[in-house]
């Protein structure tokens, strides 16, 4: 795959974000983004707008143009949806794991079930919820909590969330048991712009500035087209990509009275594999320097897209913990 330069991108940018919303009020249309012009299978090295839709042939209704303001468009068939996961019961989809200490990548999940009807779901019952707990942040407030960073989708469900609201690790899915295995409560959220996002305080419980298998968080930093990331997730565990854009705006399907919403100037991630899946929302993306660089959101088989996560810690008005930050629960500040 070949990535187009960043004088191209800039010049395309504000283009693409004039028509981007005109775009995603037609028919079919989930997604607008940049990227390379693919034509017959075959890249053709020119820029381009790229539009998702969710199916393509002859006599589709969107009829995207072929180019915009001088600019060309390549229209895309792709599947884009949350990835949380959600069962009628608890099952083993996956070996639960449990751990004393938290850390990022491992699974977590609201106490509550969730009363979920067609067509958001196969059959109308109660359900409960399975993400990812991605990093540690801490409030830029004078009571300097330490928050789990995880999705929206998977820190608020739907319309009926409230902070206090109680979070189990292990997920209910992977057989937490609320109460006994209650590990934070809902401290914030937000759904706005580039931001899909909770924060759960973790109180007293202890954790540690770390992802598994991946190691100490250093930082945050900017998401680098061409570069390699990492994330762990809840269900694939470990995998890799390359970021691919930092320009998608997608739109996606939050059920539960929250409805369609639109998220923008997203981190796309293509790879060679599966990159995400259920289970995984709220993982974050690693890049090779261990600084996170955005929040796992969405994803379709090989390609994931992702908070920045700058405007996240900005949102939520928190700053990342990171392994080289001494910190002092007694004092609640950095000792």
């Amino acid at each position: 795959m070949s990535y187009l330069d960043d004088a191209v991108r800039a010049a395309i940018r504000p283009v693409k974000r004039g028509v981007e919303d005109e775009l995603l009020a037609r028919p079919g249309v989930i997604g607008v983004d940049i990227g390379e012009k693919v034509t017959g299978g075959l890249p053709t090295g020119r820029a381009a707008i790229v539009v998702y839709v969710r199916a393509k042939g002859p006599g589709h209704p969107w009829q995207i143009p072929p180019e915009v303001r001088g600019v060309p468009t390549d229209v895309v068939a792709e599947t884009i949806v949350l990835h949380r996961a959600m069962v009628t019961r608890p099952a083993e989809t996956v070996a639960a794991e449990r751990h004393q200490v938290l850390r990022g990548g491992i699974g977590i999940g609201p106490a509550r079930s969730f009363r979920v009807v067609p067509p958001e779901v196969p059959k109308a019952g109660e359900y409960v919820i399975a993400g990812t707990l991605g990093a540690f942040a801490v409030t830029r407030d004078e009571h300097r909590k330490v928050l789990g960073l995880t999705t929206f989708h998977v820190g608020c469900a739907d319309d009926s969330w409230s902070v206090g609201d109680g979070f189990v690790h292990p997920s209910r899915v992977d057989g937490g048991v609320p109460g006994a295995d209650e590990v934070a409560v809902l401290d914030r959220a937000a759904l706005a712009g580039s931001v899909c996002a909770a924060g759960l305080w973790t109180g007293s419980r202890p954790v540690r500035a770390e992802v598994v298998d991946i190691g100490a968080v250093t930082g945050d930093a900017e998401a680098r087209i061409g570069s390699t990331v990492r994330k762990r997730g809840r269900t694939t565990r470990l995998t890799y990509g390359v970021v691919a854009s930092v320009d998608a705006t997608i739109r996606l399907d939050f059920g539960g009275g929250i409805g369609v919403r639109t998220v923008r100037d997203q981190v796309r991630v293509h790879s060679a594999d599966r990159f995400g899946d259920h289970g995984d929302s709220g993982a974050v993306l690693v890049d090779a320097d261990n600084r996170v660089v955005g929040l796992y959101v969405a994803g379709s088989g090989r390609t994931g897209f992702a908070n920045p996560v700058r405007p996240l810690l900005r949102q939520l008005d928190v700053e990342l913990l990171t392994a080289g930050a001494p910190w002092s629960r007694r004092t609640g500040r950095g000792a």
